[in-house]
C-alpha cells in the first residue's frame, strides 16, 4: 500500500513520520528455542522495505528445502537480496550431507557476510541461523566477532538462530529470546507452509 495514497484516502488517520535526531546503526540477536526467530528477522527486512532501505539476507542452515520467504522477498518491490547458502540443518531432520559439506557452505556464506558487510552499501545485514551455526563449529566465534566489529556505523545487523554465544550477546544493542511455550510439533503435527517455512 502506497503510504501518500493511505494518508489521502484516510486523513483521520494522522500518519507520522518518526525521525530519530541521531541514527544508529543497531545490532540485534534473535535466539532461543521458540519458533518465530527468522520470521521476526523477515519482518525487520519487511519494514526496511517499506522505509526504502537496501537489505542483504545470508541464510547460514536453509538451502536445501523450500521456504516461503524465498520468493516472498522476491516478490517485493525494495532493495532486497535473500541468499540461501547453507545445506540445511546440520545433523538433524535426516539432512544427508557430513559436516564438513556443512562447514564448507558456512565458510562461504561468512566470506560472502564480511564482503556486504564491508561494502557499506547496505541499511541492514541478516545473518540468518549464524548463531546455530557458530554452536556447530560451521563457523568460528572469532570470524562472527569480526563481522561486529566490521559493522559501519549506520549499518543495522541481525544475527539470529538458537544458543546465540555470550560474547556476541555482549556487543549487541538488542537482544530477544524467543520461548516455545507449545509447539505443534510435539503433537506430531507436520510443519506447515507459511507457517513454519
Amino acid at each position: 500500500m502506497d503510504i501518500k495514497k493511505l494518508e489521502r484516502l484516510h486523513p483521520e488517520l494522522g500518519i507520522t513520520y518518526l525521525k530519530p535526531q541521531r541514527r544508529v546503526g543497531l545490532i540485534v540477536v534473535l535466539t532461543g528455542y521458540g519458533k518465530g526467530k527468522t520470521s521476526s528477522a523477515v519482518g525487520m527486512v519487511v519494514r526496511a522495505c517499506g522505509h526504502g532501505m537496501k537489505v542483504s539476507m545470508i541464510q547460514f542452515m536453509k538451502g536445501d528445502i523450500y521456504t516461503g520467504e524465498w520468493d516472498g522477498i522476491r516478490n517485493l518491490d525494495c532493495d532486497v537480496e535473500l541468499i540461501p547458502s547453507g545445506m540445511g540443518f546440520c545433523g538433524i531432520q535426516g539432512n544427508p550431507y557430513p559436516h564438513a559439506v556443512h562447514r564448507e557452505a558456512a565458510q562461504q556464506a561468512i566470506r560472502l557476510a564480511r564482503e556486504k558487510v564491508e561494502s557499506g552499501r547496505y541499511d541492514l545485514i541478516v545473518l540468518d541461523e549464524i548463531n546455530n551455526a557458530l554452536k556447530l563449529n560451521l563457523v568460528n566465534l572469532e570470524q562472527v566477532l569480526e563481522l561486529i566489529r566490521l559493522k559501519p556505523p549506520l549499518m543495522h545487523l541481525v544475527l539470529t538462530g538458537r544458543d546465540a554465544h555470550p560474547d556476541i550477546v555482549a556487543l549487541t544493542d538488542t537482544v530477544s529470546e524467543v520461548q516455545e511455550i507449545k509447539h505443534a510439533y510435539r503433537k506430531d503435527i507436520e510443519p506447515q507452509p507459511g507457517i513454519d517455512y
